[in-house]
Formats: structure tokens, sequence, C-alpha cells
């Protein structure tokens, strides 16, 4: 579950890592309200679940009252990299000396934690990393250890966190450490960790978290009753909440081709193949989603997963890949017969089976003698063409 800044912001909070006050709001009344609040100068910050919402204009620098309600009639009817703008953020306004990029996140490949930091941050710091990747710092933490007070101070020491104090760097790493474990976060970043206060007056500098960025572990859910207040239905993708409300993993992607498959690396091979024929055929055609049955599905679930793809209106084909183990591929070929049987389906949906009773579910296909209804032998065929329908039904040939 990836969080909008203002519910990343609470989580830091509660672990008492500094941030400028801030207000959500959902309508130009209402920030204009916060703004009022807060006091001026302001900033008016897009709500949405991706990052470089500044260069897509996004985030505003507001003097008065005139200027944020501007702000947030320009900002709220955004759509930006494809994620409608949830609402705005109204946040005091603070003097920046220095910026830096801290972040905590679950490597996979390693089965360890990584902390990433680097004294050189704000909104291009994937550019920094690339052309001076010896300014990036990381540490490792195993699943087994802990990360102290004295390890944040060696980090921080480290990084190199230039004016600021070591001791204050240390704590913010700590606090996102423990910020990290309480919550079975996957990533918690701040970007940037602000050095901010007046020049000449070092009692008024601290380090303070300017956006911050968190993603949460979903299998951990029924451990944490309090995330129940980040789950509101209004802000859920309607086609992802009726996914998760039959148990199906599926996320909303930009391209065309609606992608089903059984198992999370079979679908990742199906995005893969689907994008790198796009690529090929020189049509730009990409996956629409991503939609795990699991292991086991039924032809009920099949059925209900083919019915979520076929309701979204961007999607133009669809690309079902099957490798028949705990789930048959019969009772797939069940499922898909019943949902374009419901859905009287008019769009072409591209089929490839092997495994546990393939032969058996490509005769029930066969059987069914729909011309929307493609059969494939191999993955790359059945994408190929997935991706050249795709591009057929966009461009209405």
């Amino acid at each position: 579950m990836d969080l909008y800044e203002y519910q990343a912001r609470e989580l830091l909070s509660e672990q008492g890592i500094n941030a400028p006050e801030g207000v959500y709001a959902r309508t130009t009344d209402e920030a204009v309200e916060a703004a009022e609040r807060i006091g001026y100068p302001c900033v008016v910050k897009a709500q949405v679940r991706i990052g470089h919402r500044g260069q897509a204009g996004g985030v505003k620098l507001a003097g008065n009252r005139d200027e944020v309600r501007a702000c947030a009639q320009q900002i709220l009817p955004m759509t930006i990299s494809g994620h409608e703008v949830n609402g705005v953020l109204i946040a005091e306004a603070k003097n920046v000396l220095h910026e830096y990029y801290v972040s905590i996140s679950l490597d996979r490949s390693s089965r360890d934690f990584d902390v990433l930091a680097t004294a050189n941050g704000g909104t291009e710091v994937e550019e920094i990393a690339r052309e001076h990747p010896e300014s990036v710092k990381r540490l490792h933490i195993s699943a087994l250890e802990d990360f102290n007070l004295e390890a944040a101070r060696r980090m921080a020491q480290s990084i190199g966190f230039y004016h600021a104090d070591i001791d204050q760097a240390a704590e913010v790493l700590l606090r996102m450490w423990r910020c990290f474990k309480t919550n079975d976060a996957t990533l918690v970043e701040i970007n940037p960790l602000a050095k901010v206060g007046e020049p000449d007056d070092e009692a008024s500098k601290s380090l303070s978290a300017l956006d911050a960025k968190i993603s949460l572990d979903d299998n951990a859910a029924f451990r944490h009753d309090g995330w129940k207040r980040f789950a509101s239905a209004a802000t859920a993708n309607p086609l992802e909440r009726r996914a998760k409300e039959h148990g199906l993993h599926y996320v909303h992607l930009d391209g065309q081709v609606g992608v089903i498959g059984n198992g999370a690396g079979l679908v990742m091979s199906s995005l893969d193949a689907v994008h790198g024929a796009g690529v090929a055929q020189g049509t730009g055609a990409a996956p629409a989603n991503f939609l795990d049955i699991g292991g086991g599905a039924s032809a009920e679930v099949m059925s209900e997963s083919l019915s979520i793809v076929l309701s979204d209106p961007q999607v133009k084909s669809v690309f079902i890949n099957i490798y028949g183990g705990i789930t048959a591929c019969d009772q797939v070929a069940e499922g898909i017969c019943s949902a374009m049987d419901k859905l009287n389906a008019s769009k072409p949906i591209v089929v490839r089976f092997d495994g546990n009773a393939a032969v058996e579910g490509l005769e029930i296909l066969k059987a069914l003698d729909n011309p929307n209804l493609v059969v494939r032998s191999t993955m790359e065929e059945a994408a190929e063409e997935a991706a050249r329908l795709a591009y057929a039904g966009k461009e209405g040939k």
C-alpha cells in the first residue's frame, strides 16, 4: 500500500520526526481555510502516489489567500503521470539551507534492509546518483540485527550531513528505522530532508522532513488496525478495490493490453513480453494491468478476473497466460467461457495454456468457437498477438 504524502507524514510524526505544519484539503475552499490557519507563505502540494509532482506543476508556493485559491483550482483537477490528484496538502513554507535524501527499504535480492542516503538530495536525486554515484552511501541492515543510535551516528558521519548536526541526523535515521519496523513498511523515504532556519541564527536551525513517501506491506495489514484510516474507498482505484474484495492481486497500469496469469513471476514475465512486443512492433502497446489469479484458481475466480480487466475502458485486448500446476487449465477455460458469455465480450482475448489440463482447456476454448478468442502456443507469440490486436483496436483498424 503506497501512502499519500499527508498520510506518510502522520507516521513520521508518530515517531517524532519534525516536519512543517500541514493540513490536507479536498476542495479549494478547504485549501484556503487551511492556508489561513497555517499562515503565509505556504506551499500547495498535489497529493498523488507518484513522484516528480513539482516538475508536473503540482507543487506551488503561495503568498496570500488569492494565490492559494488559484493554485488549488489549478492543481486539484490535474492528472500526473496517469494518477488523478486526490487533494492538496497546504504546508508551512520553510527557509531551506541544505537538502539531503534518506530512505530505508526492503532489499529482496539480498534479503536485508537498505539505508540509502546522500547529502546531495532534492528533486533530481536520481540524476545525482547516476552522475555522482560516490556521493550515495548505502548501509545494509541484517534482518537478524537492529539499527541503534550508534549505528545511526556512524551512518550520519559517513554520509556527510554538511551544515547539519550529526547527532540530529543520527536521531532522524534512527526514528525512520523505528517507523519502518513498527509499521511493517517496505519503504520509508524522506526527500528532501532539509536543514531549515535562518542563516545567522544557529538556534533556529533544525532538520525537517519536507516530503515523505512510505509504502506498507499489505500482507501485514492484519497486524495494523490503524491502517484502516489509509484505506479510504474514495482514494482507491475502483478496479483495484474490486479485485481486492475478491482476493485478487491487481495493479492498474497505463497500457492497452490486459494481462492475467497465475503466479507473480509468470505475470511479470508476461508484462515484459507485452512491453517488448510493443517496442518491436513500433506501436507502443503496453500492459494495462498486473493481475495474478494465484494457485488453484477456480472457474469463478477466472471469470471475475476477466470481468475486472474487461471493465477497464483503456483495455483493447487481453493476454491470458496460464501454466497449469495447482491451477488446472480446464478450470481456467471454463471461467473464460463463463465470462465471455455473461459479458458478451467484444474485445479480443489471446490465450496461452501449458501444463496441467492444458489439452483439455484448449478443447473447451475450441468448442466455444468465438472469433474474439485467439490461442497461441508460446508466451512470446501470445504477447505479440495481444500487442498487435491492442494497437488495431486503438487505431480502429
